[in-house]
């Protein structure tokens, strides 16, 4: 009787520990969003409302003018960060104001790291991405897509003293040591230059901004408003549109709402985007330079 018991202890721990081992890879890649999401997500003890439906939770770097920055208080329309004492501006904020008003929705602005936003969306920690993110294929994988609310180009941006400042193509930068912001296509059109040195991506375009002033590197790539960003702000610099340009398709270099897949939120927010018309999106993004941090 003694060892009948003893066997029954047994099998039950081995079917619990089955039990254990069997999760499902769905299981495990929600788990892993949600972890990602909360290391990127303010640590502070703001709440996320997400599952407000009177809110649109809208999140983005902060760190990516003129499509979004950070400052100090609520001047040129900037709306507050959730959970901070900061506040967020750029164009980026202003196509979100308009969004959550059309939808009849108060605005709130989470702030985090770019690796963060996808999962935060996925996990609902955020209803909406609104951050300069291009609707590439390899994303719409895993999350929906407006239609594009800002359509730009491709621009390599160098020091005006530098050795690349008269470079006219993409072939023309033999021997620099380029770079461009992680998991973007910036950094992966680099693959198309000859000869470059491809140095690590980076975090953000504070980063390579800096790199670029100390020498680390002779170059980055971006899009046009950041040349336009910079070139406002640090004289030394200036941007190339490399002729030939770069032969990715037009989605990366257009940006709009991710959501998540399925989000009924996809044609609400495309009849939104239609009333901002052409002219006013130029006005927008010549506001965000005009007000971009670092301006007089």
């Amino acid at each position: 009787m003694k060892r009948f018991w003893i066997l029954l202890l047994v099998l039950s721990l081995l079917f619990v520990a089955c039990q254990n081992d069997a999760q499902s890879p769905a299981s495990e890649a929600a788990e892993q969003d949600t972890e990602a999401a909360a290391d990127a997500a303010p640590q502070e003890d703001a709440e996320t409302p997400a599952a407000d439906s009177d809110k649109l939770v809208v999140g983005m770097e902060a760190t990516y003018p003129p499509f979004n920055w950070t400052q100090l208080d609520d001047s040129n329309g900037a709306v507050a960060i959730n959970g901070t004492q900061e506040f967020a501006g750029g164009y980026d904020v202003e196509i979100a104001k308009r969004v959550a008003e059309g939808l009849g929705k108060e605005l709130v602005i989470e702030k985090m790291e770019w690796e963060g936003l996808e999962p935060a969306l996925r996990s609902g920690i955020i209803d909406a991405i609104i951050a300069g993110m291009s609707p590439l294929e390899s994303r719409k994988e895993s999350i929906d897509f407006s239609d594009i609310y800002y359509q730009s180009e491709f621009v390599i941006v160098v020091l005006k003293d530098g050795p690349y400042a008269d470079a006219k193509g993409i072939n023309d930068f033999a021997g620099a040591t380029i770079t461009g912001q992680l998991n973007t296509s910036h950094y992966t059109v680099i693959d198309e230059m000859e000869g470059v040195n491809k140095d690590p991506a980076m975090s953000d375009f504070g980063a390579m901004r800096v790199a670029l002033e100390s020498g680390i590197i002779d170059a980055y790539v971006a899009e046009r408003p950041e040349g336009l960003s910079i070139t406002e702000v640090k004289p030394n610099f200036t941007y190339i549109v490399p002729e030939p340009n770069f032969s990715a398709p037009i989605e990366e270099v257009s940006v709009a709402v991710g959501l998540q897949k399925g989000s009924d939120l996809v044609e609400p927010i495309n009849e939104v985007l239609k009333d901002i018309s052409a002219e006013e999106r130029d006005e927008l993004m010549l506001n965000a330079l005009n007000n971009q941090p670092g301006q007089e």
